[in-house]
């Protein structure tokens, strides 16, 4: 099962809530900052979420990056599905939306923003689409949650929160922007 086919499971069982609202929003004030000291401020930023969480959370960070730094940051969209190594040869073609950038990225640094890190292939999907798009100088990834099982070698610049879990388990970010409620699961497959 790969981290996309998750929201698609019905028979998952919530083991604990790992995150509120609240510390949602403390965990992307820490990362905001993290992001401003390692980058020596925003100048030449961008920030692109990788849909679908990715992007909400991208927009939650430029707006807190904006509020501390008083200068905007561009955000876009990134959809990965047609760059995915590890969809199944049997399933129907899934449905590609638009990659909906229309930022510059050449030249800047862009900080790929995803919700969970898994194996890694989505992180390298995004990176075989974002320079599709252009040649930016440098990329870092900002990842919400890290919960281990890497099966590239790549990891977060950024980390929201790191959560080591069995293959069994699976981290569920809900974002009110989608799931119209902000929470953090802990879930399972059922034995």
């Amino acid at each position: 099962m790969t981290p996309r086919t998750l929201s698609r499971q019905t028979n998952l069982k919530q083991k604990a809530q790992l995150m509120s609202a609240s510390e949602i929003e403390r965990t992307l004030v820490r990362l905001a900052h993290e992001i401003i000291e390692k980058n020596d401020g925003v100048a030449g930023l961008a920030l692109v979420g990788i849909r679908q969480r990715g992007v909400p959370l991208a927009q939650r960070l430029a707006q807190i990056i904006a509020r501390i730094e008083k200068m905007e940051v561009p955000v876009g969209t990134l959809d990965v599905t047609q760059f995915r190594d590890d969809l199944p040869a049997t399933d129907a073609k899934p449905a590609i939306q638009k990659s909906e950038l229309e930022i510059p990225i050449t030249g800047k640094t862009v900080i790929l923003v995803d919700d969970v890190l898994y194996t890694g292939r989505t992180a390298r999907a995004a990176m075989d689409a974002l320079f599709r798009q252009g040649r930016p100088i440098r990329v870092q990834l900002c990842i919400f949650v890290d919960r281990g099982h890497r099966e590239l070698p790549i990891e977060a610049t950024f980390v929201g929160r790191k959560v080591q879990t069995t293959p069994q388990e699976f981290i569920k970010v809900q974002l009110g922007e989608v799931d119209h409620t902000d929470k953090v699961l802990l879930v399972e497959k059922p034995a």
